[in-house]
């Protein structure tokens, strides 16, 4: 056999492979369209496969059910999501004014959010399908982890339980703000983001005191 031959049989597959990963990456683009427009519980794979623009049984070549559809979509967001926390929540430098700290964390997951306004629909729906609901949890509890040792960091010498107390606090204002936030678009959204961050300046300023902003 030539090398020519052997070199067309190689790469045979990885067409085939990369062909499958576009074809997913469609489907779940039309999937995270459906579940913010329906909601999980209303939507179905033919109205996947038809945003898509393939048929059914295409669908079915890479996803038995919608769950596995939600599954993969939510793995993938989650994973996304790791690294942006990890990014909003590193170490703040004690010269850092409190306003620009609380700015920034805010500023990251809300661009992750409105990016995938579907992280939202999945995760915090009243419908929230049962094969993520272990991955949501513990991406929930490892993301109050980083909150507590931020805080931790900023309040020295505080009760673990007030620490606990105030970083489920923290992240509940941020939900219940990033609700509104993803209700409006433009310059009414970008006013309800600068509201979130007002609310947890605010919740968090006697706290911190003047721990952060010296120079």
């Amino acid at each position: 056999m030539s090398d020519t031959s052997e070199t067309s049989e190689k790469e045979q597959p990885r067409r085939r492979q990369a062909r499958g990963e576009r074809r997913i990456a469609q489907l779940l683009t039309a999937a995270a369209q459906v579940f913010c427009t329906s909601g999980y519980t209303a939507a179905s794979t033919n109205a996947i496969a038809r945003e898509a623009g393939v048929s059914p049984g295409t669908l079915y070549q890479f996803f038995p059910n919608k769950e596995a559809i939600a599954v993969e979509l939510g793995d993938r967001l989650m994973h996304e999501m790791r690294e942006t926390y990890g990014e909003a929540l590193a170490p703040v430098d004690p010269a850092t004014p409190l306003e620009e700290a609380v700015g920034a964390a805010v500023d990251r997951f809300m661009a992750f959010n409105t990016a995938h306004p579907v992280f939202f629909a999945l995760m915090h729906g009243p419908d929230i399908p049962g094969g993520i609901t272990d991955a949501h949890d513990q991406l929930h509890a490892t993301l109050i982890e980083r909150v507590e040792g931020l805080l931790a960091s900023l309040l020295p010498g505080t009760p673990a339980a007030d620490i606990t107390r105030t970083a489920h606090v923290c992240l509940g204002i941020y939900k219940a703000g990033l609700e509104l936030v993803l209700g409006h678009e433009d310059a009414e959204r970008a006013a309800y983001v600068q509201e979130v961050k007002n609310v947890l300046i605010r919740y968090l300023e006697p706290l911190v005191g003047d721990r952060l902003g010296r120079t």
